[in-house]
């Protein structure tokens, strides 16, 4: 194990201690109390089933036969959850095959950020996760299941369904992906095109003719934002079956891997000689490898929100600086778009998961010795799955990449360090992502530019006046003011003017899409403008530095000068959904219930 590795995962042990003890306790409390059907009453126990098909109920009859609940996220509005519709009969089918039963116990909301990038909706994006974990829990607080499957795939749904699965932590829970759509148009045209259109040189017409080739048909978008990242880290995790992470939909292996999920479910329910539990196989080292795999695979920055959630869900205290220390150590193995040209489903062809963690347990980077539902530890995702004469077998995954200009191991990374860094300075604490920009573009010093909403620089943009060397401040977009979207829209016009050879960057409390990439963005800054923090005294024309090598956010200002200056105020103008939903939550709570440590974590 690599010094570092050992000693952060110790010191999130012993930090963790007193909260992780108490969780333990609730759920070795909760499996004590047997399966929720042998409490309840007979009346209870016959509206569980009343709507069951007729063999159904004949099984739930047996006080011993296993029901699984099914949690989906299905909807028709994002492409990677639509296969999810097909996946409640075969789980059921499989079920029934072993004397079990399964149930579709509830459903939780899944927005599409694609579609809602720069809308007023994306202002309720990450409060979402939040009550997709609420309904994960009202969905099995029937207390009627023996295990639970849950079905989702993108950005706030893998999370908020891991937080609330957790606190049903005495279950044992797998994780069911739907695998992403097939190639489309290169993500280099696409990029090109959407930069045309920044400039005024395409049409509608033709960016929309792009994106459709690009996102056209079932299965997860195939560059590495969220959705893939959330993927990844199920496998790092050990809560998918091995390998199943990067499967196409609607596809033979697809199916006979859905089918597995319940039957193996139930081999390892309560009772059983395997018996494994959400509890147990979350743990302190399982997160350290999602840790590790996110830093390797270059993945999304929202998990420097996500996890920490998470892990607290769990009773695990993580913080930016195990980011930071694990980055710092962690070789970047991969080039997925945007971190490089190709896509999730080169990046399996040419080894994949299995070949990341080959890589990063044969580098003491991640910790072999954790519980996984698969069974053993984290070497069984070493492994692939298959198809052999109709029946489902893994073997031994890739030992070489098969493409090293998409994956590479440890030993020849693409560079030292992992794809994310921690900054700190005179404007606070952000994250920023390092993996997709080029290292001429990771230190920029240029004059702020202050904007109060992303459709402001926008709208500066298409009046010419950002042709310089700048940086952008665009505040006022954390939790507590608008429900802290994704500013993603703001990449092609940023983009556009780097590769004019400006310097720009951006910083805000607010977030960018884990598809975010080549322009440097200090992200999450904290403590948020809404809060007072030093972006709230920010003025145009002050010299900023960001220098992800150093870990620096620095603004050339005397500290005694900034603290004279009159704090902006959150601007009343302008409509989103979370400003009217968060507007209607100050009146009842007040604005200090409602920092981001409440909502979402501290993370930093």
């Amino acid at each position: 194990m690599h010094p570092v590795t050992a000693a952060v995962t110790a010191r999130i042990i012993e930090r963790s201690r007193e909260g992780r003890a108490d969780y333990l306790r609730r759920m070795e409390a909760a499996r004590h109390d047997g399966p929720g059907r042998a409490k309840l009453s007979c009346a209870n126990w016959a509206h569980a089933f009343a709507a069951s098909p007729d063999g159904d109920k004949q099984r739930m009859r047996n006080p011993t036969a296993p029901n699984v609940a099914i949690v989906s996220a299905y909807n028709d509005m994002l492409s990677a959850h639509q296969p999810l519709e097909r996946f409640p009969p075969i789980i059921k089918a499989a079920a029934e095959e072993v004397g079990a039963t399964a149930q579709y116990a509830g459903g939780v909301p899944a927005m599409c950020d694609g579609v809602t990038q720069g809308r007023p909706g994306m202002e309720l994006s990450l409060f979402s996760r939040d009550v997709i974990a609420m309904s994960t829990g009202i969905a099995l607080t029937h207390d009627a299941f023996d295990a639970a499957l849950m079905l989702g795939i993108c950005d706030k749904i893998v999370p908020g369904l891991v937080i609330g699965a957790l606190a049903f932590g005495h279950l044992p829970v797998i994780f069911v992906p739907g695998g992403p759509m097939s190639s489309g148009l290169s993500n280099a045209e696409k990029a090109r095109v959407r930069g045309l259109f920044a400039e005024g040189k395409a049409t509608r017409d033709e960016l929309l003719e792009s994106e459709m080739k690009s996102y056209h048909g079932p299965g997860t978008c195939t560059f590495y934002g969220t959705a893939n990242s959330n993927q990844m880290m199920m496998e790092m995790m050990g809560l998918h079956l091995p390998g199943s992470a990067f499967i196409h939909p609607n596809t033979p292996l697809r199916d006979a891997l859905v089918a597995a999920a319940p039957k193996r479910a139930i081999e390892i329910a309560n009772g059983t000689n395997a018996y494994t539990p959400m509890a147990s196989v979350v743990d302190e080292k399982s997160i350290v490898n999602a840790l590790a795999g996110l830093l390797a695979t270059g993945g999304s920055t929202n998990h420097t929100l996500h996890l920490v959630a998470m892990a607290r869900a769990a009773g695990i205290v993580i913080d930016w600086q195990d980011f930071d220390e694990l980055s710092k150590i962690t070789p970047l193995l991969a080039r997925v778009y945007p971190n490089g040209s190709e896509d999730v489903n080169a990046f399996h062809a040419a080894g994949g998961m299995a070949f990341v963690v080959r890589e990063l347990l044969d580098a003491g980077l991640a910790h072999e010795d954790v519980v996984t539902v698969a069974g053993g530890g984290l070497r069984r995702y070493q492994q692939e799955p298959f198809l052999e004469d109709g029946k489902l077998v893994w073997r031994d995954g890739a030992a070489q990449s098969l493409n090293l200009d998409i994956l590479r191991p440890a030993t020849d990374p693409f560079q030292a360090e992992g794809g994310m860094r921690l900054l700190k300075g005179g404007l606070g604490r952000a994250v920023i992502k390092t993996s997709a920009v080029k290292d001429a573009n990771l230190i920029v010093e240029a004059p702020a530019l202050v904007f109060e909403d992303q459709d402001d620089l926008l709208e500066a943009h298409k009046r010419g006046e950002l042709n310089r060397d700048f940086i952008a401040v665009v505040r006022f977009q954390g939790p507590t003011a608008n429900g802290m979207p994704e500013l993603h829209s703001l990449t092609p016009v940023l983009g556009v003017l780097q590769d004019k050879g400006f310097k720009v960057a951006l910083v805000t409390d607010g977030r960018m899409s884990g598809a975010s990439g080549k322009v440097p963005a200090a992200i999450h800054v904290t403590p948020e403008a809404a809060h007072g923090g030093p972006l709230a005294y920010v003025r145009e024309g002050d010299i900023i530095r960001l220098d992800a090598h150093a870990g620096v956010l620095e603004i050339k200002v005397d500290a005694a000068e900034l603290a004279a200056r009159p704090r902006a105020v959150t601007p009343p103008a302008g409509f989103g959904y979370g400003r009217e939903l968060f507007g209607w939550m100050r009146k009842a709570a007040g604005p200090a219930e409602l920092g981001a440590s409440a909502l979402f974590g501290d993370a930093a």
